[in-house]
C-alpha cells in the first residue's frame, strides 16, 4: 500500500528547504557582490513569509491534520508521524515571527564581511525546518532528529565568523554539549522503546498507562524511570536548564549576535516543543516520576540563572544568564502530576515563551545595534544611551523592564502571574515561593541596566540600519501588543499537547 502524503500539511518545512536550496545554488552560480547578498537575504526572508502564510492557512482552516501514517491494513488505531494541531501551529508561528526578526539582524551582521552570506542564510533556514517540524513530529525518531537539524546548522552559524578565536571557541563547545545530550537521549530513547515496543507518542502513552500492554516485556518501573531521567536531561541540555546550563554564557558571547539571539529564543522554543510532548504526549502516565524533577529543575534554573546575571558585566553574557532563569520560569508550570490540570499548565509555560521571545529579541536587537560601536560591549558601554540614540535606548529600557515584570512592561508581568497562577493550582506553594524571591532577584539586574540607559556620558551613538531598526520596531510592538492585550497570547496558547 502506498502510503498517502499530505503536502498542505508539510507545507511550512517543505517550503523552507526549498528556499534553503534555492538559496545555496544561486549562492553558487551568482557572481559574488553586495546586490547579491542583499538578493540572498531577501529571498530568505520572503522563504521565511512564505512558511508563515502555510501557518496561518492551516490555522484559518482549523481542525487537526496528519501525514507520514502507518496504513490502516497493518495498524487499525491510527499513527502518524506528523500532526498538524494548535500546539505545531502556535510553535511553528512563533519560529517563524522570531526567524524574521533574526534575519534583520543577519543583515546588519553581514554588511561587515568576513561572513560567507550564502552559507550564513542556508544553514539559517536548515535550522528552521528542524524548528517548524519538530512540534509537529509524534514520533521519538522523527523528534530526534528534528531537534539535530535544528542543533547541527547552529555549530557551523557560530563559527562562520572567520578569524574570531572566540566564535570558534564557542562552537567547539556547542558541539561538545550537544552531542553528549544527544548520546544522554538516545539512550533514554531506546529504553523507552525497548520497553514498549513503539516509537509513536500516542501508543507509548497507551503502554505506559496501561491502557495497551507491552509487548511481551514486564514494565520495570526502574528501568522506565531511567529512561525518562535521561530523556529528560538530553532536553535539559537543549533549553540550558541547570544543572546543563555552564555552556550558555561563553556560547552566547563567542557567537554572533543574531546567533545568540536563534539559540535564545527559537532554539529553546523547539527545545521546550520537544520536552512537552514527550513529557505530556508519551510519558503522562509517569507524571508521578518527572513533575517532582521539573519542578527542582525549574527551582534551580531560575535561581541559578538569575544569581549569575547579577554577577555580569557583558550586555550578551547577561541576557544569557537571564535567559537560563527564564528557562526555569518556564519549566515551573509543567511539575503537574494531574492530567485535568496539564492543559492549564502547557498554556501557561506556552503563553510566558511566546511573551518571553518578544522581549528578548527587542533586547538582542538592540544589543545588535550597539554592538557596532562598542566592541567588547559592555554594560557600561550603554551609559547615556537613551539620551544619545532616544529610540533605542526608550526601546531597550522597556524590553528590560518587561522582562523584570515591572509596569508599564506589563507583558511581563502578565506572564509571571499566568506561571504563578498555575504554579498554585497545582499545589506547589514551595516552588511559587521560589518563584517569587527569584522574580525579587531579577529586578536588580534589570534596573542596573535601565538606569545606564539614562545616565549622562559622552559616547559616539550607535550608527543605525535599516534592518536593525525594523527588528527592534517589530519586537516592540509584539511587547506593547502583549502588554495591552494579554488575553490575546492566552487565547492563542489555550490548548493541550496532546492534539
Amino acid at each position: 500500500m502506498i502510503q498517502q502524503i499530505d503536502y498542505f500539511a508539510i507545507a511550512p518545512p517543505l517550503a523552507l528547504a526549498l528556499v534553503a536550496g534555492l538559496v545555496l545554488l544561486l549562492d553558487a552560480f551568482l557572481p559574488a557582490a553586495s546586490r547579491t547578498k542583499t538578493a540572498l537575504g531577501a529571498i530568505t526572508l520572503a522563504g521565511i513569509v512564505l512558511s508563515l502564510g502555510f501557518v496561518i492557512a492551516q490555522a484559518v482552516r482549523g481542525g487537526t491534520r496528519s501525514t507520514f501514517c502507518v496504513p490502516p491494513n497493518l495498524e487499525p488505531q491510527q499513527l502518524c508521524s506528523f500532526v498538524v494541531d494548535r500546539f505545531t501551529l502556535v510553535f511553528a508561528g512563533l519560529v517563524l515571527v522570531a526567524a524574521v526578526v533574526v534575519v534583520a539582524m543577519s543583515f546588519t551582521e553581514l554588511a561587515g564581511g568576513g561572513i560567507p552570506v550564502g552559507e550564513w542564510y542556508f544553514l539559517l533556514l536548515c535550522t528552521l525546518v528542524g524548528a517548524v517540524t519538530l512540534p509537529a513530529s509524534r514520533d521519538l525518531i522523527m523528534l530526534v532528529v528534528a531537534l539535530e537539524l535544528v542543533s547541527l546548522p547552529v555549530f557551523a552559524l557560530t563559527a562562520l565568523k572567520r578569524y574570531d578565536g572566540r566564535a570558534s571557541e564557542a562552537a567547539v563547545k556547542l558541539f561538545v554539549v550537544s552531542v553528549v545530550s544527544t548520546a544522554i537521549m538516545l539512550f533514554g530513547v531506546s529504553l523507552l522503546y525497548g520497553i514498549a515496543g513503539t516509537v509513536y507518542l500516542s501508543r507509548l502513552s497507551e503502554v505506559f498507562t496501561g491502557a495497551v500492554p507491552a509487548p511481551g516485556v514486564a514494565l520495570t518501573a526502574s528501568v522506565v524511570t531511567v529512561g525518562v531521567v535521561l530523556v529528560v536531561a538530553g532536553f535539559a541540555f537543549k533549553i540550558a536548564a541547570v544543572p546543563f546550563h555552564s555552556w550558555a554564557a561563553d556560547v552566547y558571547q563567542g557567537a554572533p549576535i543574531p546567533v545568540a539571539a536563534l539559540l535564545s529564543v527559537i532554539s529553546k522554543a523547539a527545545g521546550f516543543a520537544g520536552l512537552i510532548l514527550v513529557l505530556v504526549t508519551a510519558l503522562s502516565g509517569q507524571a508521578a516520576t518527572w513533575a517532582p524533577i521539573m519542578a527542582i529543575i525549574a527551582a534551580l534554573t531560575m535561581t541559578v540563572g538569575n544569581l549569575l546575571a547579577m554577577r555580569q558585566r557583558s550586555a550578551v553574557r547577561l541576557l544569557a544568564w537571564s535567559s537560563v532563569a527564564q528557562s526555569g520560569y518556564i519549566l515551573a508550570p509543567l511539575a503537574v502530576t494531574s492530567a485535568e490540570l496539564m492543559p492549564g499548565a502547557i498554556s501557561a509555560s506556552m503563553a510566558y515563551l511566546v511573551i518571553y521571545a518578544a522581549m528578548n529579541l527587542g533586547a538582542f536587537a538592540v544589543v545588535m545595534l550597539v554592538s557596532k560601536t562598542s566592541a567588547r560591549n559592555e554594560l557600561d558601554d550603554y551609559r547615556g544611551l537613551a539620551l544619545r540614540r532616544p529610540a533605542a535606548g526608550i526601546a531597550l529600557a522597556f524590553c528590560l523592564v518587561c522582562l523584570a515584570g515591572l509596569p508599564p512592561g506589563l507583558a511581563g508581568l502578565f506572564a509571571k502571574v499566568f506561571v504563578f497562577r498555575e504554579i498554585i493550582e497545582t499545589g506547589s506553594g514551595w516552588l511559587a515561593l521560589v518563584m517569587a524571591v527569584n522574580t525579587v532577584i531579577g529586578l536588580y539586574y534589570y534596573v542596573v541596566w535601565t538606569a545606564r540607559l539614562f545616565a549622562p556620558a559622552a559616547g559616539l551613538a550607535p550608527r543605525p540600519h535599516p534592518s536593525t531598526w525594523f527588528a527592534i520596531g517589530l519586537a516592540l510592538v509584539a511587547v506593547v501588543l502583549f502588554s495591552i492585550a494579554p488575553q490575546f497570547v492566552l487565547d492563542l496558547t489555550s490548548l493541550s499537547a496532546s492534539g
